[in-house]
């Protein structure tokens, strides 16, 4: 084979190369042109030289269609960080989506506005209602921290029984007298972490209704304070391993059904060491917690230990303990509707007066501050006291 191949090159290696004519040539073009990757290709170009052409001897087809130019400049103004909004301009009914929509009626008549009808009949709206919920006038409580009532702590100032018998639990309640008609507590819960939220709960409830800081709350005692400017006595949140931990984790310094009652107290004095000003303490979550007797023994014999208070969202009624105690009858907003929150709060009035008195709590979603901060305006007038909290817990053995 390979002597054969030198032969045939030996044979035309001195004649002279034939001339190819000009349709051989074509026809090798041609065969390259076919391949389809060619053609595409081929294609493409074609397109694009016959769109240039057309731009080039007719000119800009959008050459004669209006235009303008505007020179944008940034306004360092305008991208101020923006103060914290008060609760009124935060909650109020034309704040433009920044809660939830309060309507009970879907009359398109009202053209979008929120309603809510109160007990009495009445219908609330931000148009000129007989009944609103604007910024209530403060009734300031004493400052704190008020002197005997806390000591130092591994972690911070921790409250204590000051030498001459005085409370936290007492001292720093709101006060209260009773007028012998049936009353309601109402707490509102999940605050300082959300600043509008937070602002509006202070500034637009009552200040008989109690409020619950979460304890991670940056700024915590600043915004005790303002509660307590504007008169509201305030509760600590205490969070309690519940069912599914750490699945579901309430937070670092989480009071553990399995831990020792050492740990339980060194994760006390932290959380009860992160602001002063309040009487009691609340859980947050906890079921598993409360199953603890060893547990639940060592957080009431704290809580006693120092004067303060404990009240709970109801899941617990029946541990006892603590300086002072009290358990809700209903959580107001485990729905989160208006309907739904006024239905409970209702529920809470007919209980109050069956019975003397009633206790609810809810978290500080939005349509729960609305729908309390309306509902309270008409209390009055339907014969039921609005009372603190502080007011319905009892002491032991009484």
């Amino acid at each position: 084979m390979f002597a054969k191949r030198q032969s045939v090159l030996a044979a035309t290696a001195g004649a002279p190369p034939e001339k190819a004519t000009l349709r051989d040539r074509l026809s090798v073009v041609g065969r390259f042109v076919r391949k389809p990757p060619v053609a595409v290709s081929l294609a493409g170009v074609l397109l694009i030289g016959a769109a240039a052409l057309f731009v080039t001897v007719l000119g800009d087809p959008r050459a004669g269609a209006p235009s303008a130019r505007v020179a944008l400049k940034r306004n360092a103004e305008t991208h101020a960080a923006a103060p914290i909004p008060t609760g009124l301009e935060a909650f109020t009914m034309g704040a433009g989506g920044l809660y939830a929509d309060l309507s009970t009626d879907g009359d398109p008549a009202l053209n979008g506005e929120a309603i809510l009808t109160l007990p009495d009949g009445a219908v609330v709206s931000g148009e000129g209602a007989a009944v609103t919920a604007p910024r209530v006038a403060a009734r300031p409580l004493t400052v704190a921290p008020i002197a005997g009532l806390h000591q130092a702590g591994p972690d911070g100032p921790l409250p204590r029984i000051a030498p001459d018998g005085r409370v936290p639990a007492q001292a720093y309640a709101r006060p209260f007298v009773s007028d012998g008609r049936p009353r309601i507590a109402l707490v509102v819960g999940g605050l300082g972490l959300n600043a509008a939220t937070t602002r509006a709960a202070i500034e637009r409830l009552p200040a008989e209704v109690t409020l619950s800081f979460v304890p991670y709350a940056e700024g915590l005692q600043g915004w005790i304070d303002l509660a307590r400017a504007q008169g509201h006595e305030v509760m600590i949140e205490i969070p309690m391993e519940p069912t599914g931990y750490p699945s579901t984790d309430p937070g670092p310094y989480t009071l553990l059904a399995s831990s020792e009652p050492a740990e339980i107290q060194a994760r006390m004095n932290w959380l009860l060491s992160r602001a002063t000003g309040y009487f009691g303490v609340t859980n947050y979550l906890g079921d598993r917690f409360a199953g603890s007797e060893a547990g639940m023994s060592s957080f009431m014999a704290t809580l006693r230990s120092k004067g303060i208070a404990f009240l709970d969202d109801g899941s617990m009624s029946r541990k006892p303990g603590a300086w002072s105690r009290a358990s809700a009858n209903r959580i107001i907003d485990e729905e989160q509707s208006a309907a739904a929150i006024v239905g409970q709060l209702n529920a809470l009035e007919a209980l109050a007066k069956a019975r003397g008195q009633s206790f609810g709590t809810g978290f500080s979603y939005p349509v729960t501050v609305e729908a309390v901060a309306r509902w309270t305006a008409g209390l009055d007038a339907r014969g039921i006291q609005l009372a603190p909290a502080s007011a319905i817990t009892q002491r032991p053995g009484r």
